[in-house]
């Protein structure tokens, strides 16, 4: 029982300063008083927050990218790029990538079918994304990989000499 109790603080300590790093703060504590210290829930692929509360704009990465309570990712804001470069730098980081299909599938509403758009309607992104995204994930084949169309949520495999567009997301990576 004492060690069960051990792993739940050590494991409680470890997530919030992993999330402290995830919000820009250089150490928890230090970045803002307790008074004044954002509250972000413990993401969890098992909840399901209302649209209101669900993403969060980061004003620590210039407001240039979006926390998601739900998963703990946090993408970039404005989606736009043809094409990803390891040297990207959103907010002031680094460390950006290329989602797999099912982090990125993951923004999705299944609710907003035929609407144009799959993504929630109270969305903070800019530059309406819409159209064709790479993700990381492949079948095996080096010159293939998934993508999503964003206005119907329908999901394919194409050739990599596809132009698409590159939605960029931090954070751990599932896989596939």
């Amino acid at each position: 029982m004492v060690q069960r109790r051990y792993w739940r603080v050590s494991n409680s300590f470890l997530a919030a300063n992993v999330l402290a790093a995830i919000v820009g703060m250089a150490e928890l504590g230090q970045a803002h008083s307790p008074a004044e210290r954002p509250s972000y829930g413990m993401p969890s692929w098992d909840q399901t927050l209302p649209a209101e509360t669900r993403f969060v704009v980061l004003e620590n990465f210039n407001s240039e990218a979006v926390m998601d309570q739900n998963t703990g990712f946090v993408w970039e804001r404005s989606p736009e790029a043809v094409l990803i470069n390891l040297n990207k730098t959103i907010g002031g980081q680094r460390g950006w990538r290329l989602p797999s299909i099912v982090e990125l599938t993951s923004l999705l509403d299944p609710s907003n079918q035929d609407s144009g758009s799959m993504l929630l309607a109270s969305h903070p992104f800019l530059n309406n994304p819409s159209g064709f995204y790479w993700s990381a994930s492949a079948d095996g084949d080096p010159s293939r990989a998934w993508h999503l169309h964003l206005s119907n949520g329908h999901v394919h495999m194409t050739s990599k000499t596809s132009v698409f567009k590159a939605w960029c997301v931090r954070g751990g990576s599932t896989a596939d």
